[in-house]
């Protein structure tokens, strides 16, 4: 169970390491924890999410959990938000907490009714008509840096460089 309030970004069973590996940079940046919840369609030691997160994943907070109820133990009494395309509420109109967990589904599938059941809101990222979905690693950031920035989570830079 997670005791900290912030903000945490979730992979459900994420099918490509390059989004993988650009998503736990992103995460290692700002300093976000990042849950992967398996399996995978890909080896997480795979050398395209190396290449992707680069020398940042020894930065990053990563849990892995092995499959979507293990998952939903972990994160008992938390609100879980998942990104979706069918989700009617804008991102840009959600109010977001300190210590929710963005979901971001599979790139190929999305996620499963149940996870929607499960989930406490869903929100979307607002698109021209007739566009399918925006990449998942792509949404998740837009998605990410709006909450970061309601809830003040976003890393202070300090005048030597280092952020705190």
């Amino acid at each position: 169970m997670y005791l900290l309030k912030t903000m945490r970004l979730a992979l459900f069973e994420p099918d490509i390491p390059q989004n993988t590996g650009t998503l736990m940079r992103l995460c290692a940046c700002l300093g976000v924890p990042l849950d992967i919840i398996e399996p995978c369609g890909f080896i997480l030691s795979d050398k395209n999410l190396k290449r992707a997160g680069m020398d940042y994943i020894g930065h990053l907070e990563m849990t892995k959990h092995l499959n979507w109820e293990a998952f939903k133990t972990a994160s008992a009494g938390k609100r879980l938000v998942l990104l979706s395309t069918k989700a009617s509420s804008s991102f840009l109109d959600f109010e977001f907490r300190a210590d929710d967990i963005l979901i971001a589904g599979r790139e190929s599938a999305g996620v499963p009714e149940h996870v929607h059941q499960a989930c406490d809101a869903r929100v979307c990222v607002p698109m021209k008509f007739g566009m399918r979905s925006i990449n998942v690693a792509l949404a998740s950031a837009m998605v990410l840096g709006e909450a970061l920035r309601q809830t003040g989570q976003y890393p202070a830079a300090q005048e030597d460089g280092s952020v705190e």
